[in-house]
């Protein structure tokens, strides 16, 4: 096992580089962040000549990407143009994103798996198709059309929460933004785990343990369910790099300053330090995510061995 990780550890480095390097270029090659930072007014020849020397925009791209790689490593991700650190940026705005990710993923888990299970087990039956049909309907309906619906009934018509959260964004504020931005994760989840049980109900394993007496509930939760959770695992570990960086509507939609908050700022704004510090390190959330749901998989299938 710690061969392993080892190996997945290295492997990451090129992959970082590589997706690193190409959000730089596609950033700084393809714009002009000193035009950006002034609109549309028409910068002093001398001042934009001194912030391209200061932002080393006057060198070669990748020799500006080399700068940014070992500024990176020192905890300097730059200076967004308002003249606030990146990092500082990143401070306030990674906390508050967090929690409301581990809210969508608790959604995901507990509803999700929850109610894959019962529809799984009584596949065709009215139930079965009744969330089949629930879950289709909240796949095609945009993000942006359940969270204003959301708002409007729960916030302002019956008042049952806040219809927009404070800047400290404590959990009891996320529970509502985290369900919308967890429906249709959270839909997918419901089918994926319902398709994986249905067939492992008719596994030659699943046989031999009923006909051996073991108690429902162990062959469902130790049998079942732990072989059943692998593909579903896998979506949930993927799941947490797109929560955290395609949260932009939601976060739009209850004025929650996080990570989608500011990159949806950086990007109309042209702000290229902001958009690459934030993309570098939804990267690294990416690369722990899919490492850690490898290692998942050993503890879900034992036959699953890493050398």
């Amino acid at each position: 096992m710690g061969r392993y990780v080892i190996r997945r550890l290295l492997q990451m480095i090129p992959v970082f580089i590589g997706s690193t390097f190409l959000i730089f270029f596609m950033v700084y090659a393809l714009g002009d962040p000193v035009a950006a930072l002034f609109g549309d007014r028409a910068p002093d020849p001398a001042t934009a000549a001194q912030i391209r020397n200061d932002l080393h925009l006057n060198d070669p791209l990748w020799k500006q990407y080399l700068i940014y790689m070992k500024n990176i490593f020192t905890g300097d991700f730059g200076t967004a143009f308002n003249g606030e650190s990146v990092t500082s940026l990143m401070g306030s705005a990674f906390p508050v994103t967090i929690r409301l990710t581990i809210v969508a993923i608790l959604f995901e888990i507990v509803i999700g798996i929850s109610l894959g299970v019962l529809t799984g087990m009584r596949r065709g039956k009215p139930d079965d198709t009744g969330v089949l049909l629930l879950t289709l309907i909240v796949i095609s309906v945009p993000t942006f059309v359940t969270g204003y619906v959301l708002q409007y009934l729960f916030g302002v018509q019956w008042g049952w929460v806040s219809p927009s959260v404070s800047p400290e964004a404590p959990f009891n504020e996320l529970i509502l933004p985290g369900l919308v931005l967890a429906l249709v994760s959270l839909a997918y989840v419901t089918r994926l785990t319902r398709t994986s049980i249905a067939e492992n109900t008719r596994a030659d394993y699943l046989r031999t343990a009923v006909a051996k007496g073991l108690p429902r509930r162990r062959i469902i939760i130790r049998h079942l369910l732990r072989n059943s959770l692998i593909p579903v695992v896998t979506f949930i570990g993927t799941d947490v790099g797109f929560l955290m960086g395609g949260a932009i509507v939601t976060e739009r939609i209850f004025n929650i300053h996080g990570v989608g908050y500011q990159l949806y700022q950086g990007i109309l704004r042209n702000n290229a330090p902001t958009v690459v510090g934030f993309v570098t390190i939804l990267v690294l959330v990416f690369l722990i995510a899919n490492l850690l749901v490898d290692l998942l998989y050993a503890v879900l299938d034992p036959r699953i061995r890493y050398a």
